[in-house]
């Protein structure tokens, strides 16, 4: 089956799976795709493990102005072989902080220039790119990858003015960050506490 036919049965096939509550719940946040099946995530998930990983139809997918294409489409992406001038396309379309978040956890966190990209989008003056940077260092950290001496202050003095931000999401994800920096270690954690203390910011 070619990808375009595969990209017609997926999206036929997101019809049974419809929640109308879901989908609902997400406009009122002000959630909004062309369309929104309100799938679940496990269901989704179930669906990307039966596909596989799958470049072209991860590609195809995300072109779909359909919420629960692109989540799969980051679901399926595989991690070493997409360059990073395709997720850099990917992240001038991100629709959303829901699919941002996704796309961190799906994809994102895996690739092999991660912590270049975070550090990128981190200092980026965009909103959407900051949340982004925050999250994949966040997870990076949690899988116990330390940064070298210049990531540490290149990263605290992000944090800084992240935590000050307006962004709600952008400050939650800089809190996140933080925290999972702290937990790297005793000097981590002082660092942490230090460069807070010096921003008359509490120790989360």
């Amino acid at each position: 089956m070619d990808v375009k036919e595969q990209v017609k049965e997926i999206k036929q096939s997101f019809r049974q799976m419809m929640d109308g509550v879901v989908a609902k719940s997400m406009r009122d946040k002000g959630l909004t795709y062309k369309l929104n099946w309100g799938a679940t995530l496990p269901r989704l998930r179930e669906m990307a493990d039966a596909y596989g990983k799958n470049y072209d139809l991860a590609i195809a997918l995300w072109k779909e102005d359909v919420r629960e294409c692109k989540i799969l489409a980051t679901m399926i992406m595989p991690a070493e072989e997409v360059l990073p001038e395709v997720i850099d396309i990917w992240m001038e379309q991100m629709p959303s902080q829901e699919m941002a978040e996704q796309a961190v956890f799906n994809l994102f966190q895996y690739l092999p220039y991660a912590p270049e990209k975070a550090y990128t989008w981190m200092a980026s003056d965009q909103p959407l790119y900051q949340f982004c940077g925050f999250h994949i260092l966040a997870r990076l950290f949690m899988a116990k990858r330390e940064p070298n001496e210049r990531g540490i202050n290149e990263f605290l003095d992000q944090a800084l003015v992240a935590l000050q931000s307006e962004h709600i999401g952008v400050k939650k994800a800089a809190m996140a960050a933080v925290r999972r920096f702290s937990e790297l270690g005793l000097v981590y954690e002082r660092l942490s506490k230090s460069a807070l203390k010096h921003a008359n910011l509490d120790f989360l």
